[in-house]
């Protein structure tokens, strides 16, 4: 079960909130928010960390390093794991299955990003040597496609059209911007606010700033507006910098344990991680995953995914894919993403399965949910969904 989650917010990339923030000091402050309630943060046997750009080796160092200023001592160990976009998410499953075994009791599962500090295929990015081989092997080509191209792939293959695309966006701008600025201020409810050094690009000056809002949120989106910007990665293409995700920071932590130990240490259940699925697709079309990996899921426990599931998080990567998703999968926008997507505040490719799950919870919690299912595409060719239930 989970008894503790939260997020920071989400700064755009290298002109943002957190582009001056060292991924060390995004990752302390989340792990040092679910232990608080915990007799001892000792009582945490592992971290898992999903994390996606920056060399591994190194991240895994930074996320122990992490966890030392968190307060959590040496004997709690933690590692790294890199499932693409799905990282976040392959976290939770990673130490709920830990749990399952019985290899721990107690973990975190948590998701980072500096895209700020590592860019995606930035000048500094190691490029894949392309062998002969691989040349002679479309599948294996194809897994180096832009995502851009991956998206305009979907749009045309299966007819989602440009104004179809920049409709959806602007519903998850609109969503977003109620979430953050409406009566209720639902996102102050999971995000951490972080005290950080952020340095004018105008002036060059250093000032310490907090950041408590997700930067990417535009109220003033339109349909008409974005229908102005022009295809970013195709001639005559469909996919803008409106109607895909923002490049970002983030992070954000969950706290998992056996329900048993959770009575024990008289804690609130915010719910139970119930199953996850992988599916492969094709690399050219890898948004449209999530297709496939939400009725894979719902099968492994016999439910239906359009009766049996009350709220839907699936990532927007891009407008075209996530629309996809949504109507082969036969749903409703009114369960679906319903606090906006990653087009409005951004996708920190590795914190992002477990904001989705932060976010998903706090919703199913106010809803009084049952079920609800975090999913997302993944680069080179896959989908991954995760259930989540309220007991």
């Amino acid at each position: 079960v989970i008894v503790s989650a939260i997020r920071t917010a989400i700064g755009k990339a290298r002109r943002g909130s957190f582009k001056d923030t060292d991924p060390i000091s995004l990752l302390k402050p989340v792990l040092e928010y679910v232990v608080k309630d915990l007799p001892s943060s000792s009582m945490v046997d592992d971290i898992c960390v999903g994390t996606v750009l920056a060399p591994g080796g190194l991240r895994a160092t930074q996320c122990r390093m992490a966890a030392f200023l968190a307060g959590i001592p040496k004997t709690t160990t933690l590692r790294t794991v890199n499932r693409q976009c799905s990282s976040g998410l392959q976290s939770i499953a990673d130490i709920a299955a830990s749990i399952k075994a019985g290899y721990i009791d107690i973990g975190i599962a948590a998701g980072l990003e500096s895209m700020s500090t590592n860019s995606m295929g930035g000048k500094n990015a190691k490029k894949i040597n392309i062998t002969d081989e691989v040349k002679m092997n479309m599948e294996s080509l194809n897994c180096l496609l832009p995502m851009g191209i991956t998206s305009e792939n979907v749009a045309s293959k299966y007819n989602i059209s440009r104004r179809e695309q920049d409709e959806f966006s602007t519903v998850s701008h609109q969503r977003a911007a109620k979430a953050t600025f409406g009566p209720n201020k639902k996102f102050s409810q999971e995000i951490l606010p972080i005290t950080t050094k952020w340095k004018d690009p105008k002036s060059g000056k250093v000032k310490t700033i907090t950041v408590d809002k997700d930067d990417g949120i535009r109220p003033q989106t339109t349909v008409d507006g974005l229908a102005k910007l022009r295809a970013v990665f195709k001639k005559g293409g469909s996919t803008t910098a409106g109607n895909a995700s923002q490049v970002s920071d983030g992070a954000a932590a969950v706290l998992l344990m056996k329900r048993s130990q959770a009575n024990k240490l008289g804690l609130k259940i915010m719910g139970r991680f119930r199953a996850f699925a992988v599916s492969g697709v094709a690399p050219e079309i890898m948004g449209v995953g999530p297709a496939y990996a939400i009725p894979k899921v719902c099968k492994q426990i016999g439910i239906s995914h359009l009766n049996d599931i009350d709220l839907y998080e699936i990532n927007e990567a891009f407008a075209s894919q996530a629309k996809y998703c949504v109507d082969k999968l036969g749903l409703s926008m009114d369960i679906v993403n319903v606090n906006g997507g990653a087009i409005a505040f951004g996708h920190p490719l590795g914190c992002t399965g477990t904001r989705m799950t932060v976010t998903l919870l706090k919703e199913m919690e106010r809803r009084g949910s049952k079920r609800g299912i975090v999913s997302m595409c993944i680069g080179s060719g896959m989908g991954a969904a995760g259930i989540f239930e309220r007991i």
